[in-house]
């Protein structure tokens, strides 16, 4: 608790002008037999020549006081606040006071600094020290001898790298990402079905190493993971290679940083990292879903460790993934593939749009095995130099999702189980004279997003679970 004594309350640092010009008049208040204290944050030994000053190189006091700004400076009645005035205004300060001509010779006012106690970073540690922490995260100690990092591998926290200690300064500072109170809940974590809430989440966005500006993303990403659509256990339990892909639209890429071209499915950029993280590591920490216990796939891929990205919006002729899947313009939103490794696309000699969509399909065909037919879910990522080649010929989105449709259909003769000497394919009761490669509706996704150089695009393959049309799609959830 804040210090109860009746009376002015006066907080100050050295490293402040105003604070400076003032310490005549608290020299003077200190005089006058008024109960009088004087809390400085950074030299013990200003304002010099007062008896009451206190040391609060700590920031408690500030903290309990709620200082945001100095010199502050309060009166106290009953144990109790009345009234307050920052920074230096004689009229102000004589009105607190009750004390005519303070400060003659001073200019009538002057601005105030900020106090130490709300820099960046500093408000969230003095929280966790001195203040109510909303958390109810089961808390663990170690000795001061042991690596906290150390521990988070020990106990098996990690995702296989090193983690950020989650510590109770950090999670507050990852809470103030998001208006959402601490325990309200998320949703329930498989395989274990755990009740996992917005601190939860926080805790390991901190861990993943995300700041508190992505927590929109993240808990975005985890409501739209439990959509039943999505199929999270699922995804989790096959033996297939597949995880959460994770493509985020709208204005906030832009805020946070995110990475939509040169190297944008690979490493180096923090808010693509993190926020991809995050979810596996709630699938593992909250969830338990492990390698090797419930996650039973054969192969995995490196995407599991984090896969997200953003997609170029800044030409205007093509229309965002988000925008095509019903959102709002202007929205943000995820959406979350069941994907598994890159497929690369290279064509330098298209020049029509009819002949890079035909060139697109003979690729396109291939995922998960040529003769099978709308099973998997793809994400094609249309580089900038293969987007022109569509974009010249007046060819949209809706003409170019037309296209790569129509292309990699094929005659069920050729894609019948024993076709061509492969047993692999369509069964003979479900063959049609023609058969599409995907699911028109949500089957091929595509992405505009990737470096200006190079006549290359990228194929993120599916999870076979897609056969299930009505029950396993990707889901987009704006926010």
């Amino acid at each position: 608790m804040a210090n109860q004594m009746d009376g002015l309350v006066a907080v100050v640092k050295r490293d402040c002008p105003t604070c400076e010009l003032v310490a005549p008049i608290l020299k003077r208040l200190a005089e006058t037999g008024v109960p009088f204290i004087v809390y400085t944050q950074d030299d013990p030994a200003f304002p010099e020549g007062i008896t009451g000053v206190v040391d609060d190189t700590t920031l408690q006091q500030s903290f309990l006081h709620d200082i945001e700004f100095v010199p502050t400076l309060i009166r106290r009645e009953k144990g109790k606040e009345v009234e307050r005035t920052f920074g230096w205004n004689r009229e102000d300060w004589e009105k607190l006071t009750g004390i005519q001509g303070l400060g003659e010779g001073l200019p009538a006012n002057r601005p105030g600094c900020g106090s130490k106690s709300v820099e960046p970073g500093v408000h969230e540690l003095l929280q966790a020290r001195y203040g109510e922490v909303p958390m109810k995260a089961r808390k663990i100690t170690y000795s001061s001898w042991d690596d906290p990092i150390e521990q988070a591998f020990g106990r098996g926290w990690t995702d296989g790298l090193p983690v950020v200690p989650p510590t109770d300064e950090r999670i507050l500072r990852m809470l103030q990402g998001t208006p959402r109170k601490p325990d309200e809940i998320v949703g329930i974590i498989p395989p274990d079905m755990k009740e996992c809430t917005v601190e939860k989440v926080a805790i390991n966005a901190v861990m993943a190493g995300c700041l508190p500006e992505y927590m929109p993303v993240v808990l975005a990403v985890v409501e739209a993971a439990l959509d039943p659509k999505f199929c999270m256990h699922g995804l989790l339990c096959t033996l297939s290679y597949s995880g959460p892909v994770i493509v985020v639209n709208g204005p906030i890429t832009k805020r946070i940083g995110m990475n939509w071209g040169h190297n944008c499915l690979g490493q180096g950029n923090r808010a693509n990292a993190t926020i991809g993280r995050t979810l596996q590591l709630i699938i593992r920490n909250v969830g338990g879903g492990r390698p090797g216990e419930i996650d039973r796939a054969v192969f995995g891929n490196p995407g599991k460790f984090t896969y997200c990205f953003a997609e170029d919006e800044t030409d205007a002729t093509w229309t965002p993934l988000h925008i095509a899947r019903g959102c709002k313009p202007g929205s943000n939103a995820v959406t979350l593939h069941q994907g598994h490794g890159l497929t690369s696309f290279s064509d330098n000699r298209s020049r029509t749009g009819e002949e890079l969509a035909r060139s697109l399909a003979m690729q396109l065909v291939n995922d998960i095995h040529p003769k099978v037919v709308q099973t998997p879910n793809v994400i094609l990522c249309i580089s900038p130099e293969h987007y022109r080649i569509f974009e010249q010929d007046g060819w949209d989105r809706a003409k170019t999702e037309d296209k790569l449709h129509e292309y990699p259909t094929r005659p069920g003769k050729d894609l019948v189980q024993g076709a061509h000497g492969v047993p692999e394919g369509v069964s003979p009761e479900k063959m049609k004279d023609m058969m599409p490669k995907f699911w028109r509706d949500h089957g091929l996704l595509i992405v505009r997003c990737g470096g200006t150089a190079g006549l290359l695009s990228a194929i993120i393959g599916g999870w076979s679970g897609g056969r299930n049309h009505d029950e396993i799609q990707p889901v987009t959830k704006e926010f």
